[in-house]
């Protein structure tokens, strides 16, 4: 029997009305570079992709996040980008800031210490916006999207066949 686990990754996690500010922004974004469009509940900012992580694991990693610490800080999403060889609409930072930066590295530091690498590219903050992007466009940000952190979340992705499915597991305040 194949031992049970979880798709985990760590992330900043919007409230409503940050979310609907986004969504418009994305809704603007798609009128220029088409593509699918984020639905509201599943944007976040990804500090960490864990992956597959055994269900017995999961006390250990909980516990070991649960020993951060970290001041609260504000992002300004204020570019956006175009990766073309996924076709992703990213809403970004110019400068991120470094408690962000910190937050991303202790947390990747962390999980490869007991054995639960982050995996993909290096970390550069972004928030996806639109998928499957058909025109290599990045229109300006009218006005940008100012975001005071306050927590960061363990989030469990469950693969769907409309897209994948976020539940969150837990939460850790900002100091």
């Amino acid at each position: 029997m194949a031992e049970e686990s979880r798709r985990l990754f760590v992330a900043l996690w919007p409230g409503p009305a940050l979310a609907d500010r986004l969504h418009d922004l994305a809704g603007e974004a798609h009128r220029d570079c088409g593509g699918r469009r984020m639905r509201r509940e599943t944007l976040h900012l990804t500090l960490a992709f864990i992956g597959a992580v055994p269900a017995d694991r999961l006390p250990e990693l909980l516990a070991l996040l649960g020993q951060l610490r970290a001041p609260r800080f504000q992002v300004q999403l204020n570019s956006l980008g175009y990766w073309p060889h996924n076709h992703i609409v990213w809403a970004g930072c110019a400068e991120p800031p470094p408690a962000l930066l910190q937050l991303a590295a202790d947390i990747r530091r962390q999980t490869a210490a007991i054995g639960l690498p982050a995996s993909g590219p290096a970390f550069v903050p972004h928030m996806t916006l639109l998928r499957k992007a058909t025109a290599t466009c990045t229109p300006p940000v009218a006005e940008p999207v100012v975001w005071d952190v306050v927590e960061w979340v363990l989030v469990e992705s469950c693969l769907t066949p409309h897209g994948a499915d976020y539940h969150r597991v837990a939460g850790w305040a900002l100091d």
